[in-house]
């Protein structure tokens, strides 16, 4: 049985104003392969080090994402990724033992970036990649936003004064980016927007570059398609937010 977990320090320095607002994170790498014929996992995620109501809040958000992604079965109970973990070997198993042409091991590879972070703003995007047989897995970028002054994970509509208005202003964007004429069906090009109206997408984030917008494949669009994203200038975006990003 072959199982690691490695905890890597990484010190963050205090001093310069580049990291003077930094929170501190320590990696976190989570690897399992027990035998050749058993599901692979791979998780890379940044810990919020410390007992605060922020810390706290961040690492029980990652760990619930995580545990979300790897669940056989929605009814299935788990509380820790090492439970979510054994819940998709089992999975296999089952699979495994029912038909017996499913032959390649599962595999689930999960890593989690800081995409920004100032005085106020905190937001950690989790990438997975997900096989669980078929003809290919499933790639998908998740955001989760905090508020670094109430120490919580806030839903992506609060970062907006007006979500209505916002959602209006990103139409606008998204239709010059895909090259969708402003009086046609926003479908036009063969996106696949559910009533045939534009919407905002499930995940919305903060990065460096400014806000984005992330449609993960079947969202809008099928999976040949890939992911697709919008990126708005802070500059653009700020007389909708409902706080202004350092950047």
């Amino acid at each position: 049985m072959k199982f690691t977990l490695r905890i890597v320090f990484v010190f963050l320095l205090l001093s310069g104003c580049e990291n003077k607002d930094r929170f501190r994170f320590e990696p976190l790498v989570l690897e399992k392969n027990e035998c050749p014929d058993c599901p692979v996992f791979s998780i890379q995620i940044p810990e919020a080090q410390g007992q605060t109501a922020l810390a706290l809040a961040v690492n029980r958000a990652v760990e619930e994402e995580i545990i979300a992604l790897l669940l056989f079965e929605e009814e299935d109970e788990a509380n820790t990724m090492e439970d979510a973990m054994h819940s998709f070997k089992e999975g296999y198993t089952e699979i495994k033992q029912r038909f017996s042409g499913e032959n390649t091991p599962w595999e689930a590879t999960i890593t989690g970036n800081i995409s920004y972070e100032d005085t106020t703003h905190l937001t950690i995007e989790v990438s997975s990649y997900i096989f669980t047989g078929g003809a290919h897995g499933y790639n998908a970028h998740i955001f989760l936003n905090f508020d670094k002054k109430k120490g919580k994970e806030i839903e992506a509509w609060e970062l907006f004064k007006n979500k209505a208005d916002f959602q209006q202003f990103a139409e606008q964007k998204f239709r010059e980016k895909e090259a969708i004429p402003s009086d046609k069906s926003i479908n036009y090009t063969g996106l696949m927007f559910e009533k045939d109206s534009f919407y905002l997408p499930e995940n919305i984030g903060f990065t460096e570059e400014g806000i984005q917008l992330l449609y993960n494949p079947y969202e809008v669009a099928s999976y040949a398609n890939g992911p697709i994203v919008l990126t708005l200038p802070f500059k653009e975006v700020r007389p909708y937010l409902a706080t202004n990003p350092k950047s």
